[in-house]
């Protein structure tokens, strides 16, 4: 079988797709994989040196949800369909909604990993602004949905967004994203810190909840602190207390390190359809403190102490209880693990989705 996947490399989904990617080689799928939104440093594309059978092509076009991208996203529709006419792939794995709608007969399946409606919502508590461009996003997002054979969410809550928002589609999913635990070290020693992670410019995010006000443990944040189109800082740094520390990006090494020494993970957001960070901290034997938030309750209900939505103070008292008590700590952490191995494992994942594309896929690929 070979499946076609796009990607983007600006966020979450890069992850995902290398999960994806690489467990669909190594089960026998020829995979070729097209990203967009900026070309991949090299330590982005480091896990792609072991594996054969990929055909990779980076591009840097603007992706949907970016302004100004119309003329991006027609180029890049085109560039596109000339990769799936010469390599004639089984299935489309389509990572953004706009390819959804190209002109071929190749069986599709879009992934709803998030959308500009949706995060509005959630993120600021109110309908975007009205616009020409919206109006734009809105029947791309709406065409590329209606024309995919099966559209796929990363959450029952993302799904549902997805039908209020651009109706229900001819087929859906939900299939959960997934790590690889083995990439992750929960034997560590802990210590009482909490981090967080994520786009720091994003306040969906809601990163800088952790901020206001002093919290009962030292705070590290890691991300990206520059929006990918303005690149303006967001945090000036007399907002800083002393027990915050705002560390950039890290890379794996770093970040597994990080999340092996922390006991408490925050996962602050407003607006998150899945969230493959606090996945990557349960792996590593945090304790998940969480926003109460659809998303989060639908996924870690009995194993993470949620705390009011964008509530600073009803956070501060939830850490409290964790760092204040080691054993509750403790208890919450391997309640985290547990339920990580059991349900966000990558492994279940590319076997979900697997199962899909053998339903799509022509029946005399499927003979061969």
């Amino acid at each position: 079988m070979h499946i076609l996947c796009t990607a983007d490399t600006l966020g979450g989904v890069w992850t995902y797709t290398r999960e994806l990617v690489t467990g669909l080689l190594r089960r026998g799928v020829r995979v070729t994989l097209v990203s967009f939104g900026e070309i991949p440093s090299f330590d982005q594309t480091r896990w792609m040196e072991p594996l054969s059978g990929l055909d990779y092509h980076p591009t840097a076009f603007k992706l949907e949800w970016m302004q100004d991208s119309a003329g991006d996203i027609a180029d890049s529709s085109r560039y596109l369909q000339e990769i799936i006419e010469e390599c004639r792939p089984d299935v489309l794995h389509l990572n953004q909604f706009c390819y959804g709608s190209l002109k071929c007969d190749v069986p599709r399946i879009v992934v709803a990993h998030s959308d500009v409606v949706s995060w509005w919502l959630a993120a600021r508590n109110k309908n975007p602004p009205e616009s020409a461009w919206l109006n734009w996003y809105r029947e791309l997002v709406s065409r590329g949905l209606s024309s995919a054979d099966t559209v796929i969410a990363p959450s029952r809550w993302m799904l549902g967004q997805i039908t209020r928002h651009y109706g229900e589609p001819n087929r859906n999913s939900v299939i959960f994203n997934g790590r690889t635990p083995s990439l992750f070290n929960p034997y560590l020693t802990k210590d009482v810190g909490v981090v967080t992670m994520g786009r720091l410019w994003d306040c969906g995010k809601n990163a800088a909840l952790l901020l206001r006000g002093k919290m009962p443990a030292p705070i590290t944040v890691i991300g990206a602190d520059k929006h990918p189109e303005s690149q303006s800082s967001v945090f000036a740094a007399e907002e800083i207390n002393p027990d915050v520390h705002l560390e950039p990006p890290q890379d794996e090494s770093e970040l597994v390190l990080t999340l092996a020494r922390a006991g408490i993970y925050a996962a602050t957001s407003q607006y998150e359809p899945f969230g493959l960070a606090p996945v990557e901290a349960a792996l590593s034997r945090c304790a998940i403190v969480a926003s109460d938030i659809a998303s989060f309750r639908e996924l870690w209900d009995g194993a993470a102490l949620f705390f009011r939505n964008n509530d600073a103070d009803s956070l501060r008292e939830t850490l409290r209880v964790l760092v204040d008590d080691p054993a509750t700590r403790r208890r919450y952490g391997n309640l985290a693990y547990d339920h990580a191995l059991r349900n966000f494992s990558a492994d279940r994942m590319v076997d979900d989705y697997l199962h899909v594309y053998h339903m799509l896929a022509p029946a005399s690929v499927l003979a061969s």
